[in-house]
């Protein structure tokens, strides 16, 4: 009885990985985005790969698979159809997600930690060490030299 009481609980983790209605649906797309030429197809391209996807988090809007990330790229095609440009359409994501939607925020007062903090805990962290070297140079007691020793 104990034996088949475990091998089931080392067998359920298995069971649960191969059930097919816990796997996550991929969005499929119905219908294919309509561009008007080959330099609005290019220009989408370029905007949706600076675009993050507002639920994957760490994809871009043309690498993610989320339905938001659909509805999203055809929302920015049908912007750029109105006649918005880049910067336009940027701001206007911006406005309704926040700073997170893009790849490279914009310096400004709420984002200069994060463009600048690298460098200052670089030149914080080159202080330190320098400071700490400095201390034990000076502190330390030269050593004695042992003329009986042979070079």
């Amino acid at each position: 009885m104990m034996r088949a009481l475990l091998l089931v609980l080392l067998m359920l983790p298995l069971l649960l990985a191969t059930a097919p209605s816990l796997h996550a649906q991929v969005a499929v797309d119905a219908t294919p985005l309509a561009f008007d030429d080959a330099a609005q197809e290019k220009r989408f391209h370029r905007l949706v790969a600076e675009l993050r996807c507002v639920m994957c988090q760490n994809q871009s809007l043309a690498d993610s698979n989320a339905q938001i990330a659909h509805d999203l790229r055809r929302e920015v095609l049908a912007l750029m159809q109105r006649g918005m440009s880049d910067a336009e359409i940027k701001d206007y994501l911006v406005a309704r997600y926040g700073d997170f939607v893009l790849y490279r925020p914009r310096v400004d007062a709420r984002t200069w930690l994060l463009w600048f903090g690298p460098l200052l805990l670089i030149v914080a962290g080159g202080g330190v060490i320098w400071r700490i070297v400095r201390v034990r140079g000076r502190d330390a007691a030269p050593l004695p030299v042992d003329e009986s020793q042979e070079w």
